[in-house]
């Protein structure tokens, strides 16, 4: 499971260590937010909760998990933590080994990376652009309930606080599977 704020880096690593990690795969909500927009729009409420995106999410989760034998690289925020725990509890309770990669990158990077980014923001709702996304997350930092993992969520943590990280935490995930 990835943990981190927009344009921290998740997709790109998650991406990277399923090239690597043999029979895995990204679960993206991301993925499942710009396909409902591109083929469902009318479904999409415009304001309030993700509510079918966030069904679409559950129910390839739940193939993913029934269905295959796939490592699962969950590709998302993950940043509130009672939601992050319910989640990583459903796959210990499934049998699965856990581990969290925790993306804390300093501030002028984030801020330079959205900058520069050609991110679609379609997939933005109550917002127009990822600096809107990146204060309201620095926000909710502030706020009880958005804290960073920590070692007794789950089986294994790493944390990635520069891109000379990604190589490092990839080949120790490697290792450990």
């Amino acid at each position: 499971m990835t943990v981190g704020t927009t344009h921290s880096g998740k997709t790109t690593f998650a991406n990277l260590l399923e090239k690597r990690l043999i029979n895995s795969v990204v679960i993206d909500q991301d993925v499942q937010g710009e396909f409902l927009e591109k083929h469902y729009p009318s479904l999409l409420p415009e304001k309030g909760p993700k509510i079918l995106k966030f069904a679409l999410s559950q129910t390839v989760v739940e193939f993913a998990i029934h269905k295959t034998d796939n490592h699962f690289i969950l590709c998302n925020s993950n940043r509130q933590k009672q939601p992050r725990l319910n989640l990583i509890e459903k796959f210990k309770k499934e049998g699965f080994q856990t581990l969290i990669v925790n993306f804390d990158l300093p501030l002028d990077i984030l801020k330079d990376r959205i900058k520069n980014s050609h991110r679609d923001t379609t997939i933005l709702r109550n917002v127009s652009n990822y600096d809107e996304v990146l204060d309201i997350q620095l926000k909710q930092t502030k706020i009880e309930g958005f804290t960073p993992p920590t070692e007794d969520e789950v089986n294994h943590l790493f944390t990635i606080t520069n891109e000379t990280d990604v190589k490092t935490v990839i080949e120790k995930i490697i290792n450990l599977v």
